[in-house]
């Protein structure tokens, strides 16, 4: 996005004046403006219409008045170039183009696309193929059909989507999230996401973003706008939809089942601290606590209801997700028992019980107490409130709620009433408790997602500011050419990595060669075909002689002619068997087309397929960032030794990865380092198997 682009996606967004050009399409869209308050100029083009909601029209958009700031344009593809260019000459703010028919409609659109671009030069160009914009916080309404949503505040989350539907149905959401923007960017033909998110964290108001991401422009360009999120204090929100394998060629290595798109989204959004969520109303619920009610300073949460079974079903779900409700200590327990009534156990989260309930000199000071005593960092009340025409009891619940906030604001802790039902929270009472400063989480599991998503946020931000993520290393691509084992392992022993003693001979002279060498052995026959060698059965362990050396070869043979005659060479590795080590790990450096230089770890060997282990990282990757998707594998207890066995040195296995790393990343010819089983021992770390492809 250029300068002039930024200045007039402003315009575009605070209008002083909106045309809208074409016909049917606009009068909605036009209804829609007024509706949402607008009170700026409204300037209908059409030439075969005198009027249009009761504005005159012009019959062209060179007979306006003045550039407009704002355009909704829904005329043909070829028109709406015409249109464009004329506006771009004018010096118009910006376009939200409504209008499809363009790249979404192959190829012959795709030209037409580029044309359009073409003609608007630095106009903010919205779309086309979108629902448009809403900015909130200005009344402006761009929008094709009925919307809903609002900002009585002035501050909320701005949220951007790469499916018009999406967007509609957001605005319409009865959940009670203030929102600032809503963006639909369509085919972004001119600006992408990362426009919208890199213009957005400067906007005042928007206190989070929110975003539904199909795919990136540039993975680097948003890696470095969502690090000046963090550092801007703006939390952004991404529901990222549709998962992919591998887009690259890479296909005979195991990487590929381990390590496509969808784990590569998960590695960024983790590097530059963007909360990813799998729901829309985990979206929402996630962008309305952050709006409400701030970044908790801990882990640490104090929860209460007014039943056992809702206390329960708190601790259940806050367990499986990471959160904490800390338990009241032992030895302070008497005053806050002094303060329930008898019937009530002490615990966090806390059944308040019936007695006391609605009574708000009685519950205020067990509320207060018990976030005193759990030490807590944020504090959530359960609380499903009774549907509309069976309120007669709502004021108890409202005393309660009304206590509860104030002893939650005194300590200065964000908080939440939480209803374990979507519906048993009447927009009233949402608002109601927005205006106490309060967020109405929707959902057990979607408002704990919310809160432990919130400190996952300020945990990971105070992360990235100790130990800022360095830029991303740009994608490499070209056509692939595979090496053989030796090969490869000759390649990595020159840069100083361990690997067994071993021999490359041809058959006829294996007694020979293996006579420097200690038994038991391993044989394996090396070939271009063979990158996988337990598949064609070429390879053959514990060998423990010459004689079972000299069989195992004869079988190998057997065993790949059946497989695949093309495949069988006269080349044979004999290996020193290594000790079992303390476990098996897969290694894998690559260079994927979208995200560039990334690392896999994973379960090892005969693992890899079975357990389906593994934690992705982008490039360049810390000490500490291995470090840590080294200990979220479920393989992690083994690494660090396992019931009283002995683990694997960390200090050789961390020495390994970093000298790995530092290879691929220094050497542009390496696509992918692919080493499965990497022995990782209790001293020392040994390549057993290696797999390199290179550009060329």
């Amino acid at each position: 996005m250029t300068p002039a682009q930024r200045d007039n996606l402003r315009r575009l967004l605070s209008p002083r004046h909106i045309a809208f050009v074409g016909g049917r399409d606009c009068l909605t869209a036009m209804g829609e403006a007024e509706r949402r308050g607008f009170t700026g100029a409204i300037w209908p083009v059409n030439p075969s219409r005198s009027e249009m909601r009761g504005h005159a029209c012009f019959a062209s958009v060179d007979d306006l008045p003045e550039a407009p700031d704002a355009v909704f344009l829904a005329v043909p593809p070829l028109a709406a170039i015409e249109v464009t260019r004329s506006l771009s000459q004018r010096g118009a703010g910006g376009i939200v183009c409504y209008t499809a028919g363009f790249r979404e409609a192959g190829a012959e659109g795709a030209t037409i696309e580029a044309a359009l671009v073409e003609a608007a030069g630095d106009l903010a160009l919205i779309g086309p193929n979108c629902y448009g914009a809403i900015n909130y916080t200005s009344n402006t309404a761009l929008w094709p059909f009925a919307h809903g949503g609002g900002c009585p505040d002035g501050f909320g989350a701005a949220i951007v989507t790469q499916s018009g539907m999406l967007s509609s149905d957001i605005t319409m959401s009865q959940r009670g999230l203030p929102l600032t923007h809503m963006i639909s960017c369509g085919n972004q033909a001119a600006l992408s996401l990362e426009d919208y998110l890199d213009f957005l964290i400067e906007e005042p108001g928007v206190r989070a973003i929110g975003l539904h991401i199909e795919g990136l422009r540039s993975v680097a360009r948003f890696h470095d706008t969502a690090l000046r999120a963090v550092a801007k204090g703006i939390p952004v929100v991404a529901l990222k939809t549709g998962s992919s394998s591998i887009g690259a060629s890479l296909t005979v290595s195991h990487t590929g089942s381990l390590s496509g798109s969808d784990a590569l989204y998960d590695a960024l959004f983790a590097r530059c601290g963007v909360i990813r969520v799998e729901t829309p109303p985990k979206l929402l619920e996630t962008l309305k606590f952050l709006v409400l009610a701030g970044i908790p300073k801990s882990n640490r949460v104090a929860g209460f209801t007014c039943s056992g079974g809702g206390a329960t079903m708190l601790a259940d779900r806050a367990e499986k997700i990471g959160l904490s409700f800390p338990a009241v200590p032992q030895e302070t327990r008497a005053a806050l028992t002094s303060l329930l009534p008898p019937i009530a156990t002490v615990s966090n989260p806390l059944d308040y019980t019936t007695p006391i309930w609605g009574d708000p000199v009685r519950t205020g000071p067990v509320f207060a107490e018990a976030m005193d005593q759990t030490k807590a960092a944020a504090a959530v009340l359960v609380q499903d409130y009774p549907a509309p025409g069976l309120d007669e009891s709502q004021v108890y619940y409202r005393n309660d709620a009304g206590a509860f906030i104030a002893a939650a604001k005194a300590r200065g802790l964000p908080v939440a009433v939480l209803a374990t039902l979507h519906e048993n929270m009447a927009p009233a009472t949402r608002d109601w408790l927005v205006a106490q400063g309060c967020a109405p989480l929707l959902g057990i599991s979607e408002g704990l997602g919310a809160i432990r998503n919130a400190i996952w946020w300020g945990e990971r931000c105070c992360a990235i500011a100790k130990a800022p993520p360095a830029p991303l290393h740009p994608a490499i691509t070209g056509p692939l050419r595979g090496l053989t084992e030796t090969e490869s392992k000759s390649r990595l022993a020159a840069n100083g990595l361990a690997m067994p003693k071993s021999r490359l001979t041809e058959k006829a002279e294996i007694a020979e060669t293996a006579r420097d060498l200690h038994f038991p052995v391993v044989l394996k026959m090396i070939g271009p075909r063979l990158a996988h060698k337990s598949e064609a059965a070429a390879v053959a362990l514990n060998l423990a002689d010459f004689a079972a050396l000299q069989r195992a070869a004869i079988r190998m043979i057997e065993a790949v002619t059946a497989y695949d005659p093309q495949a069988v060479t006269d080349r044979f590795l004999i290996e020193e068997m290594v000790a079992k080590p303390a476990a098996e790990l897969l290694v894998s450096f690559r260079r994927d087309p979208e995200f560039g230089p990334c690392l896999t770890l994973a379960a090892g060997g005969v693992l890899v397929e079975i357990l389906q282990d593994s934690a992705s990282l982008l490039l360049p990757a810390s000490e500490a960032d291995i470090s840590a998707a080294l200990r979220s594998l479920r393989l992690a207890p083994i690494l660090a030794g396992y019931r009283g066995a002995a683990g694997a040195d960390p200090t050789a296995l961390a020495e390994t990865i970093q000298a790995l790393q530092t290879l691929f990343l220094a050497d542009q010819s390496l696509a992918e380092i692919e080493i499965n089983p990497l022995f990782a021992g209790t001293s020392g770390a040994v390549i057993i198997d290696a797999l390199i492809h290179v550009f060329g």
